[in-house]
């Protein structure tokens, strides 16, 4: 498949309603508003191809961008590959979701993690933050940096309100990515988010609601899920 032939197909599954929805969200044109079960419709054909990835996030359609983060070859995209994607990456859905996903796939993603976070570019920054909570989900812990990810906690707790909107979304949700897949940190995520406390994200007028971060560790403990990685960041 060609990447035209893919942007007919999002064209015919777009929804009126979906993207109703998403441009709440902070979605801008263009784009169809193509539901993610549909998406993953095109990617059973597709499978993972790192130079179709490459050509569908160039078009700028954010459905295309967000099928690009599904489609990506980890093996084969390039520091260089997403550091473009995360400069193109306006919106929550492609700068917290579809980037980072790839990025902590990558051997290279706690790097990228910890180059994103010192950005002044917010979408950057919240990228990430949302790397290096995927990076955690998905290493074993022998492999993770849990002195750099100890200190990492220590500046959330004394940044987090400080810090941009979504920024602070993101931070949030790296306490609780800290505390659910690195079990030697769970006790010290769990003190940290209570002593956080609840995080106010604008949400743009959605539904959208901020986790609390203490209450979320807790109910991981509860069900024995700690230390428990994923096989895939993408979802």
């Amino acid at each position: 498949m060609t990447a035209q032939e893919i942007l007919k197909q999002l064209e015919a599954f777009g929804n009126e309603q979906t993207k109703s929805v998403l441009i709440k969200h902070g979605a801008k044109e263009p784009f169809f508003g193509v539901k993610v079960q549909d998406l993953k419709k095109i990617l059973k054909q597709t499978k993972k191809n790192h130079e179709l990835s490459l050509e569908l996030y160039a078009t700028g359609n954010s459905d295309a961008m967000y099928l690009a983060g599904l489609m990506a070859d980890e093996k084969q995209i390039t520091k260089e590959n997403l550091n473009e994607w995360v400069n193109q990456a306006y919106w929550y859905y492609l700068s917290e979701y579809a980037v980072p996903w790839v990025a902590a796939e990558t051997p290279f993603g706690f790097d990228l993690g910890l180059e994103w976070i010192e950005s002044d570019i917010e979408t950057t920054a919240a990228a990430g933050w949302a790397t290096l909570s995927n990076y955690a989900a998905v290493n074993a812990d022998d492999v993770l940096n849990i002195n750099k990810y100890s200190k990492l906690l220590d500046f959330v707790e004394n940044n987090i309100h400080l810090s941009p909107n979504r920024v602070r979304y993101t931070m949030n949700g790296f306490v609780i990515a800290v505390g659910t897949y690195i079990e030697s940190l769970t006790s010290k995520s769990q003190q940290i988010a209570q002593n956080i406390g609840k995080v106010k994200v604008d949400v743009g007028g959605t539904a959208c609601k901020v986790p609390l971060a203490s209450d979320y560790i807790t109910k991981v403990i509860n069900k024995g899920n700690i230390g428990k990685k994923r096989k895939t960041a993408r979802c």
